[in-house]
């Protein structure tokens, strides 16, 4: 989905995102989208990693 944007599809959606929050908003809005990447990176990889130990309990 994101791959299809391109730049000035980003461009569009950074001015749309200064004009509704403001400048003073864009930084918070940041990190808490990065902090919720970040939660859902690291979720991801520990619910990868107990698949993988289960399935290698089961071979086993």
């Amino acid at each position: 989905m994101l791959q299809n944007i391109g730049i000035p599809g980003l461009i569009l959606v950074l001015v749309i995102a200064l004009i509704i929050f403001g400048p003073s908003k864009l930084p918070e809005i940041g990190r808490a989208f990065g902090s919720t990447l970040r939660e859902f990176k690291s979720s991801t990889k520990e619910l990868l990693s107990e698949n993988q130990e289960d399935s290698s309990k089961t071979k086993s």
